[in-house]
């Protein structure tokens, strides 16, 4: 006889139709004993009314549910009590329109994103493999299409000959059809708009100042290997500063997060990521650290300790992983965590720090105090007109000096002081080297609360006149 409540075992004093909530719980879960005339101590208390529930029961179960159980009588010391003795249901079961599943010790209702994982794996699918009506191969990018035949030309996991199919068969070599429909994942990897299909499908990057001071951010659209390059590359190019030293004549480079941990990071966050949840993976870049989020479910039964161990490689969105896998991107061993660990390990930084949440994985790559001590030596000698060493900035580029002259007199937008660059418009060189101004303290937003707005402008700080003064004749 069981001395406590398990996962598998729930004790109730007495009967109550709402009970049949327990039921459907573990019929959705693992199956599991309910046990009727015991209090929540698990002493015998009886039940009056055990021979009319032995008979009732089977039947209430049957019709409310769809699924059939025992129900056994017992007595210990002149007592009646019931067992309802559930099994295990592979089809999802609900009652009354709502479904439960056992937890632990706890029951829990299932919605929102959670249901949905919850019906797809009754039905032996993930959300990447489930049909989209109304979309045909030929919706697709045919240049998106192009990349990925030359990217997995390169890596050598694909057969040439497959390669050499049409468009539409290379789809269904890569299984993302099912009769006349393309899959999720089809959209998601080859669409030029997948958030069309599939809200919060991009990406957004920020820079703050602190927790709630948000300098400036981007965001990254289109398919998932434009999003991944791209992102990638902005992080690094954009929002990272490389300390720069040097050996005698050798300029040396150093990034805070290593080139190789920071692209594992960013591809596990979008191909394993749960997409039925609308919310876009964020980076967040501080002065000290860079976090990436993103909502991403465990395989069930799993915690942390699984995902930081070795473990098998079982991925949330298979369709996506075999296309980036094909495509050269990822491996397909389970060890997108531990290269990242390694990857630290081996450029002398900081070891990542991982916390999980049910829909919620942070990844936080603290910067080493040796960086920040060489940046810190960087704004010093910026400061004092010296620059032997320190960080690739805004104000060391050429066209500092002239646009720094053009917001002397004025407050002016990004579109202004492209013509005055004498451009039709901001390229992303400009764009970037305005945002590492900002980051510099050399200028500032006229409308810093809304750094996106289109009557955004520019204007000197302090810190800006003060260069401007010390290198202009």
């Amino acid at each position: 006889m069981n001395r406590f409540e398990s996962q598998h075992t729930e004790w109730k004093e007495s009967w109550r139709d709402d009970l049949l909530r327990w039921v459907c719980g573990f019929a959705n879960a693992e199956g599991g004993r309910l046990e009727i005339g015991r209090n929540d101590k698990g002493e015998i208390v009886g039940l009056a009314n055990a021979p009319k529930l032995l008979e009732d029961l089977p039947n209430k179960i049957r019709d409310l549910l769809g699924i059939l159980v025992a129900v056994n009588l017992h007595h210990t010391d002149g007592k009646a009590w019931l067992v309802i003795e559930v099994d295990a249901y592979l089809n999802p079961i609900s009652y009354r329109g709502h479904y439960y599943i056992r937890s632990g010790s706890t029951l829990q209702e299932i919605k929102g994103s959670s249901l949905d994982r919850f019906l797809l794996r009754k039905q032996g699918r993930t959300w990447d493999g489930v049909p989209v009506p109304k979309v045909k191969t030929g919706d697709l990018s045919a240049p998106a299409i192009r990349k990925f035949r030359e990217m997995a030309a390169r890596s050598g996991r694909l057969d040439p000959a497959d390669l050499r199919v049409s468009d539409a068969a290379l789809i269904e070599k890569l299984k993302l059809t099912e009769g006349d429909y393309l899959k999720r994942a089809a959209l998601l990897l080859f669409h030029e708009d997948p958030e069309r299909f599939v809200t919060g499908a991009f990406v957004k990057i920020g820079y703050f100042r602190s927790a709630s001071d948000l300098a400036y951010h981007d965001e990254v659209h289109g398919n998932l290997f434009e999003q991944t390059a791209q992102t990638i590359d902005l992080v690094r190019t954009k929002y990272l500063k490389a300390a720069i030293t040097y050996q005698g004549i050798q300029r040396i480079e150093r990034y805070p997060v290593p080139n190789a941990a920071l692209r594992e990071a960013i591809l596990n966050a979008l191909v394993h990521r749960d997409y039925a949840v609308g919310a876009p993976v964020q980076i967040r870049v501080y002065e000290n650290r860079l976090k990436i989020w993103n909502p991403a479910v465990l395989p069930e039964g799993w915690t942390l300790e699984n995902l930081l161990a070795d473990h098998a490689s079982t991925p949330y969105n298979p369709f996506l992983a075999n296309a980036f896998f094909r495509a050269g991107e990822i491996e397909t061993w389970g060890r997108g965590i531990q290269r990242i660990f390694e990857a630290c390990q081996e450029a002398g930084t900081p070891t990542p720090i991982i916390d999980y949440k049910p829909n919620d994985l942070w990844i936080e790559f603290p910067f080493s105090p040796e960086y920040l001590k060489a940046i810190a030596t960087t704004s010093q000698s910026n400061a004092q007109g010296g620059v032997e060493s320190g960080v690739e900035s805004g104000a060391e580029s050429p066209m500092t000096s002239q646009i720094l002259g053009f917001l002397a007199g004025e407050s002016l937008s990004k579109a202004e002081i492209a013509r005055k660059l004498g451009k039709a418009k901001p390229s992303r060189y400009l764009n970037d080297l305005m945002a590492k101004l900002i980051l510099a303290d050399q200028v500032e937003y006229t409308l810093p609360n809304k750094p996106n707005s289109r009557l955004q402008k520019y204007r000197l700080t302090e810190n800006g006149r003060a260069w401007l003064s010390r290198n202009q004749p």
